[in-house]
């Protein structure tokens, strides 16, 4: 009979897998970076090849670690899948946790936990406000169940193996103005002060390509994430910006709203592990965000 290997330890190694340091691994799970090591190198003993080598100050996958990393991997989400075939035998016995958008967290997660509530009253739904390359990553790693995320047009999101995207809807981005400024186009910006995202975002590259493209370098005076500072600074009449609909979705806030040339939009979806899409919690948050931005869409 052969012995099963440790479950932790292959939990762990798939952890480091994703994560690529025993301490980022130690911090996520909450254990010391020692415990980690002793795990890992029991399963090293119980596999019988070695999983690991040092690389500078940190640790490698050999081939065969990396093997072994992606039968962890698989075993995991067979698990996740039996999970969910459970799960509707006995529905909403485990928490859902929804990594979302900030320009969704005011429009379309009420509605969400309304659906949810009635649909699944007994579920426990965890909502949390991220980035979406976070949101993204952390459902791979199984922190998250679903996650909202967006592409803006030439900055597509790579595809990985294991998750399934849902598309929601196109959000079109316009120039948002102060209401008296008078700006027609977004030529009419060049010297104007801008807030953007922060640097490093696809949302700021792609704002910057457009002024570019119109002929001037945008005057980037404040940054933030939250776009809803954007909008009252947009109608205090203290910047310009280019916002997706979302964001402007329910705000009472005034601007002068300018159609861009080509009518750019951003891409919303959703996407969860494949092993995970046929939960009753995660198949009714999906149809739940897909119904709340059709409406506020249409709202729009």
């Amino acid at each position: 009979m052969i012995a099963p290997w440790n479950g932790r330890g292959l939990l762990l190694l798939h952890e480091l897998r994703l994560r690529g340091t025993i301490a980022a691994v130690a911090s996520v799970l909450s254990y010391s970076s020692s415990t980690v090591s002793h795990q890992l190198a029991q399963l090293e003993r119980e596999v019988g090849v070695k999983l690991l080598v040092p690389e500078g100050r940190g640790l490698r996958l050999t081939p065969e670690g990396e093997a072994v990393a992606q039968h962890a991997a698989r075993l995991l989400a067979a698990q996740e899948q039996l999970r969910g075939e459970l799960d509707a035998l006995a529905p909403d016995a485990a928490p859902l946790r929804i990594a979302v958008l900030q320009t969704a967290s005011r429009t379309l997660v009420p509605r969400v936990l309304d659906a949810l509530r009635e649909a699944l009253p007994a579920l426990r739904v965890e909502i949390v406000v991220t980035p979406p390359e976070h949101g993204l990553f952390e459902v791979e790693t199984g922190r998250f169940d679903i996650a909202m995320a967006e592409q803006y047009p030439g900055h597509t999101r790579p595809h990985r193996e294991g998750l399934d995207r849902d598309l929601l809807g196109r959000d079109p981005i316009r120039l948002a103005a102060p209401p008296d400024s008078g700006v027609v186009s977004l030529a009419d910006a060049r010297g104007l002060a801008w807030i953007m995202e922060p640097e490093g975002t696809a949302a700021r590259a792609w704002a910057v390509q457009q002024c570019r493209a119109a002929g001037f370098e945008p005057d980037i005076r404040h940054e933030a994430t939250d776009l809803s500072a954007h909008v009252r600074l947009v109608a205090a009449g203290h910047a310009v910006s280019l916002l997706p609909g979302l964001a402007l979705a329910g705000d009472d806030a005034s601007a002068r709203l300018v159609d861009l040339p080509g009518s750019p939009h951003r891409e919303i979806f959703t996407a969860t592990r494949v092993s995970a899409r046929a939960a009753p919690g995660v198949r009714a948050a999906r149809e739940a965000l897909s119904v709340a931005f059709a409406t506020v869409a249409d709202a729009g």
